[in-house]
């Protein structure tokens, strides 16, 4: 008996770390202070433009997602999807990413699938200027079946202390903008697979492509729009929107004493959602509280600014909706 008969493969990690080793390179910033491999990265922040620098962290996964990308053997999208996914939850705080680490388990550890995730984070982080500065690769059999692996990152981001935003300025009256989602994101896949279990290849009406292309859809990261607005006083708050949907989430950022009125009918609804819908017969509030129905981020913004952030958006060519606003409970 030896380690890898035990089911642990020292020899398929090293290759693993051979192969991602020039990738992960290619996100390097001049902060970044270590190579691949050390048992920490170190990263010299440049504070200069910053009057009273807040470092803002997050740490999320893909849930089961994972599970269609192993269905249909398709693995780079899995790993852009958990960087976009970090990136927008400090994104919504007013903060920009600065570095990323990343967690990969699983239960047989194969060097050309592990790496094809990290292709999935390399080209994510390079997308929102971010540094991958190191993870851990987790080879648990007994935990995790051969085929299966699990994902989860953690990122590390800045926001000057008068620039955050945290919603403490929402008033009753704001205006609620919502920009679009490139589908599910990374939420309610338990429920979507359930559902759709058995046609990830089938075409259907209204979709651009197979099921299962539909469901693998790439989380889409917001930086590029909002980060020109960072400090801008026209913006009240920011929701990122995925597990428990748009009230869920947008609730999280309201000042007590006030609520949220929508209107649902405001924005176009991708056809993947209403396919769930019929095909489930799901209720129309556990959709809701499941997934973004086509909305990834919600802009809270003052009344008398809204045609000035309309103008702005429009100018960045982004689809944006006026979806409610902020009312009195």
């Amino acid at each position: 008996m030896d380690y890898k008969k035990a089911g642990v493969d020292i020899t398929a990690g090293e290759e693993f770390v051979r192969l991602i080793k020039p990738q992960v390179r290619q996100t390097f910033t001049s902060q970044v202070m270590t190579d691949i491999g050390a048992f920490g990265g170190f990263f010299q922040p440049d504070f200069s433009k910053y009057v009273r620098p807040v470092l803002v962290s997050s740490i999320d996964g893909v849930g089961t997602k994972l599970k269609i990308a192993v269905e249909l053997g398709s693995y780079d999208s899995v790993g852009s999807c958990l960087v976009n996914h970090c990136v927008n939850d400090i994104l919504v705080c007013g903060a920009k990413p600065l570095f990323f680490l990343d967690y990969y388990a699983c239960g047989k550890l194969k060097p050309e699938i592990a790496a094809a995730v990290v292709t999935g984070m390399v080209k994510a982080c390079r997308e929102n200027g971010c540094a991958l500065v190191g993870g851990e690769t987790a080879e648990m059999p007994g935990i995790y079946e051969a085929e299966d692996f699990d994902l989860a990152g953690t990122i590390v981001g800045v926001v000057d202390h008068q620039h955050i935003v945290n919603g403490s300025r929402i008033e009753a009256g704001d205006v609620m903008i919502g920009l679009p989602s490139t589908g599910l994101h990374t939420n309610g896949y338990s429920l979507a697979r359930k559902v759709l279990e058995g046609r990830m290849n089938e075409r259907v009406s209204g979709l651009e492509g197979t099921v299962g292309e539909e469901l693998l859809k790439v989380h889409r990261s917001y930086l590029s729009v909002i980060e020109p607005l960072f400090g801008c006083a026209d913006i009240r708050g920011l929701s990122h929107i995925t597990g428990g949907g748009l009230m869920g989430n947008t609730m999280r950022i309201v000042p007590e004493g006030l609520s949220l009125s929508v209107d649902w009918s405001s924005w176009p609804e991708p056809a993947i959602f209403d396919l769930i819908r019929k095909e489930g017969s799901v209720p129309e509030e556990d959709m809701r509280r499941t997934f973004n129905l086509g909305l990834g981020l919600v802009m809270i913004v003052a009344r008398d600014r809204v045609d000035n952030i309309l103008d702005y958006l429009k100018s960045k060519q982004e689809n944006a909706y006026i979806i409610g606003e902020v009312a009195r409970a």
